[in-house]
């Protein structure tokens, strides 16, 4: 079949692959939509993620130094905080000095909620106390979340189990 040229030289067909058609551009559209919408999900759930591993580790640190400064008390001092389920003033775990410092703890002060339960257990003749530290908080999304932790504080010293219940 003969080609058929313009007044520049082109032929018929070469004009008809100069451009694109509507559906093309409709479709690379479409696709650059999808690959958009696809990576801010993505960018949304990995922001969701790093909110909750970072609260995480603050809620571990504020667990664990609950745990050790009520480690260090006296038996008597223990017996007396176990009256009744307590929140936890993070004052005593989050130093103040700067103006930085009371920002930092003004923020967790918003975020996280702590408890601390000292329970005696009647088992060991009232020798063991339970402690038992949780704390709440609410992430980016919303979600709430907790972890807790814990532990038996024996009168002779924290890590004291070695009892033996008469029979």
């Amino acid at each position: 079949m003969p080609c058929t040229s313009d007044k520049r030289g082109r032929t018929l067909f070469g004009r008809l692959k100069a451009g694109f058609t509507i559906i093309e551009v409709a479709v690379a559209a479409t696709v650059m939509v999808l690959v958009i919408s696809t990576a801010l999900i993505v960018m949304q759930t990995g922001f969701k993620a790093l909110d909750s591993a970072r609260k995480t580790t603050l809620a571990a640190q504020i667990i664990q130094s609950e745990m050790e400064r009520v480690r260090m008390l006296s038996w008597s001092r223990v017996q007396t905080l176990s009256a009744a389920s307590s929140s936890i003033d993070l004052t005593t775990i989050f130093p103040q000095n700067t103006e930085i410092e009371r920002k930092v703890l003004a923020q967790m002060q918003r975020t996280f909620t702590a408890t601390r339960t000292i329970t005696p257990l009647t088992d060991y003749s009232s020798e063991v106390m339970e402690i038992t530290i949780a704390i709440t908080w609410k992430g980016i999304d919303g979600v709430t979340h907790n972890r807790s932790t814990k532990t038996r504080y024996c009168k002779n010293g924290l890590y004291n189990y070695y009892y033996t219940l008469a029979s």
